[in-house]
């Protein structure tokens, strides 16, 4: 599905420097499944842009996750996390001002208080990279589908199932989970929005084979 693989980090930041830009700002999408690595490789690539001479600056696609009252309210709870349980509008619209405006505003997912707080970041005029991180940036569905032209540069994190199967438990390990609870919430939640990710994406620029960084 996807264009050959990258494994040096290196090679990486290379290609993510060489891609042309639309405005004033580089907007890259790091983009994959639950349990790849997308905010560890967007925060290892902050300082490596920096060494190259760039501003690099990283946004969260979670902080854009609705609020545990509206998911109960609308049943989905127990799915947290699928495309629907997101404001995928709110999100476009910050996505749409990052290339030009000289300062911007945005939400931050708290995962110890599992909610989102507004305007916990921010992107500072003199960034001139933004790596945006998140599962469906390039979710072929009404909606996500229209950020792909907002994409500058898109990498897809590819990791082998196994690997990812452990990493999902030990994060619901890490957060308190009975092993019992941990296997049901992998099997019932995250490796369905796995395939969603794997599945209904579009094709990114640059595939990277992430099996050391988590």
């Amino acid at each position: 599905m996807f264009e050959p693989e990258i494994h040096g980090i290196t090679g990486l930041v290379t290609s993510i420097l060489n891609a042309p830009r639309q405005g004033q700002r580089r907007v890259v999408a790091i983009v994959g499944p639950p349990g790849s690595g997308k905010s560890t490789i967007a925060k290892a690539l902050v300082p490596l842009i920096a060494q190259a001479g760039g501003l690099a600056q990283v946004v969260p696609m979670d902080g854009f996750h609705l609020d545990n009252s509206i998911l109960l309210e609308r049943n989905l709870i127990d799915v947290k996390g699928s495309p629907g349980t997101f404001d995928v509008r709110g999100f476009a619209k910050l996505i749409s001002r990052l290339s030009n405006e000289p300062e911007i505003i945005f939400p931050k997912f708290d995962r110890d208080k599992d909610l989102a707080i507004a305007g916990a970041g921010f992107v500072s005029e003199d960034c001139d990279l933004v790596l945006v991180e998140g599962n469906y940036l390039l979710l072929d569905a009404p909606f996500w589908c229209d950020l792909s032209k907002y994409w500058d540069f898109s990498v897809f994190l590819a990791v082998e199932p196994k690997l990812l199967r452990e990493r999902l438990m030990q994060r619901w390990l890490d957060q308190g989970l009975s092993s019992d609870q941990a296997k049901k919430r992998v099997k019932d939640n995250d490796l369905v929005n796995v395939e969603t990710v794997v599945s209904g994406s579009n094709v990114a620029d640059l595939t990277f084979a992430n099996s050391s960084l988590t």
